[in-house]
């Protein structure tokens, strides 16, 4: 049995780590099934600061929480955003990153993304997310096209099954924009940050009353942000600076 970060509590040396494996560059499966991406390397990082082994289990998005609540994994890495909402049926680790949202179409279809704007036309968005509880609130003029991935947001769009695609900034620059099918298209108006609750961007979620486990995630999270471990992760993915600003100095 490891004892962590020099507790009294012990802990099994496997911590099951619950994650999507389609959300570049955040996670993603190679052609040999390797899982690869910032949260895969932020949760190795934390399962190395807490002396336990981790064991990746791949998870469909729409059955993360529930997953987590029948105890197919002890936590979830898996850019979930923290919210209100989620909050009351899991509890979450301080912040690991923020990124804003962004809306995504054709070169010069829109000049805006105002509801009077996109009052009409297709919106694709993740369901389940807090970007498509944004879209439903805001946009009750707009059509909504519901997907499964992340990733799906941006096929969609290239497929023309929708006018405007609405995701994570970082996902639609790097994972579309950049790759040969997001040729012709370009991110739409401002950054858009849809966080509803106090703590602000992405966390590692965990069922509630585990504040031992809890506590041990966000000082072995602490530890990476301050030793360099995750700058030095961080740039592989991204040039610019994705630590919540509640974690900078």
């Amino acid at each position: 049995m490891t004892f962590l970060l020099g507790t009294s509590v012990a802990y099994a040396d496997t911590l099951r780590i619950g994650v999507e494996g389609n959300y570049p560059p955040f996670s993603q499966v190679a052609a040999d099934g390797k899982l690869s991406g910032f949260d895969i390397e932020i949760a190795e990082a934390l399962c190395a600061k807490m002396q336990v082994t981790c064991e990746m289990v791949q998870q469909e998005w729409d059955g993360m929480i529930p997953a987590l609540n029948a105890k197919k994994f002890d936590v979830i890495v898996a850019s979930m955003s923290i919210t209100d909402k989620r909050k009351q049926v899991v509890d979450f680790s301080d912040p690991y990153y923020d990124v804003p949202s962004r809306f995504v179409a054709k070169d010069g279809a829109f000049a805006g993304y105002s509801p009077e704007d996109l009052k009409g036309k297709t919106i694709i968005v993740l369901r389940n997310s807090p970007r498509a509880e944004y879209i439903a609130a805001n946009y009750p003029d707009s059509e909504t096209l519901l997907v499964d991935k992340e990733t799906a947001v941006y096929l969609e769009l290239a497929a023309g099954r929708g006018d405007i695609g609405f995701g994570s900034s970082v996902v639609s620059g790097e994972s579309f924009l950049k790759q040969p099918e997001g040729k012709g298209f370009a991110q739409v108006g401002e950054a858009i940050y849809l966080t509803d609750s106090t703590d602000g961007g992405v966390g590692i979620a965990l069922r509630k009353g585990e504040d031992k486990l809890k506590g041990d995630i966000n000082t072995a999270l602490a530890t990476v942000m301050k030793d360099g471990t995750y700058k030095s992760i961080s740039a592989k993915y991204f040039d610019f600076n994705i630590m919540p600003k509640s974690a900078q100095p």
